[in-house]
């Protein structure tokens, strides 16, 4: 971490997240000196990060809060996290989706923020088991009257999960009837061993019929989400076709997924071709 005073509070918190994780723990002192921020500024950071339940306060710093496969947070506690990574992963993400086509858009935040970038695409029909999307094409609809060429939207039933999406018998019929050209899949872990996975078992089988249902699946997931397992697999690495994710994935990372991958799009960086090799952690 770079010694920078002109850091935004999401930027602080970022780099004090993934020092975290990455050593798994650190003392006030040492970001102090590290941000080049007071003492006062980063145990704000630290209460910031507490309350969103991504780390715990210990005496003098901070460490990871280690999760059960089990836990799900819910929608408002996973908006807050990583917002500028998403962001960036939903502008590259909405380069992928032509005028006209038929996609599907799971629950998640990161979804979330991509579905705010497909407003003004053209002639798209819509399928989603998240209440959140939905709701963002539908205000889009509103604000805008009867434009022509926008999204059809279709919302699957279902029982709805902490992180509002709407899973269960009723929403895998809907979705086992349907063919789309494109999923965009938001994911709780992502990891070599266990593929994707998500906490909630009914979520599990409802993202298994939404990758069934797609011509191509599009995974898009920040760096956090990479050696995270859920409880529940619902997807090899070899279904994907495309993750899409932003700068902070490791060198190491990147190499692991290109070896299962189709294709791997980091925000804001140009695209790797096939016949360049991989970049290593040495480099």
């Amino acid at each position: 971490m770079s010694e920078n005073q002109n850091l935004l509070a999401e930027q602080r918190r970022t780099l004090i997240l993934d020092e975290v994780r990455r050593r798994g723990g650190v003392r006030v002192n040492e970001l102090t000196r590290r941000l080049g921020v007071s003492d006062m500024t980063v145990r704000r950071d630290l209460d910031a990060l507490a309350r969103q339940g991504v780390l715990e306060k210990v005496h003098g710093g901070a460490v990871p809060v280690v999760e059960a496969s089990t836990h799900e947070p819910g929608f408002e506690a996973k908006s807050g996290l990583e917002l500028t990574a998403k962001e960036d992963i939903a502008r590259t993400a909405a380069e992928l989706v032509p005028p006209g086509a038929a996609i599907a858009l799971s629950g998640g935040t990161t979804t979330f923020a991509l579905a705010h970038r497909l407003t003004d695409v053209p002639d798209l029909t819509v399928v989603t088991n998240s209440v959140r999307v939905a709701d963002v094409f539908h205000a889009a609809q509103r604000s805008s009257g009867s434009r022509q060429g926008a999204a059809t939207v279709v919302l699957t039933g279902g029982v709805r999960t902490p992180s509002d999406s709407l899973v269960g018998p009723v929403a895998d019929q809907a979705i086992a009837a349907l063919h789309f050209d494109l999923l965009f899949l938001g994911v709780h872990g992502i990891s070599v061993e266990a593929g994707l996975s998500t906490p909630n078992l009914a979520e599990a089988e409802t993202n298994r019929r939404l990758v069934q249902s797609a011509r191509r699946v599009i995974v898009v997931a920040d760096h956090t989400k990479w050696g995270t397992v859920g409880l529940s697999s619902f997807a090899s690495l070899e279904q994907v076709d495309t993750l899409v994710t932003d700068s902070g994935l490791s060198a190491e990372a990147r190499a692991e997924v290109s070896e299962h991958l189709r294709r791997l799009v980091v925000a804001g960086e140009p695209e790797q071709s096939e016949d360049e090799p991989a970049e290593t952690a040495d480099a």
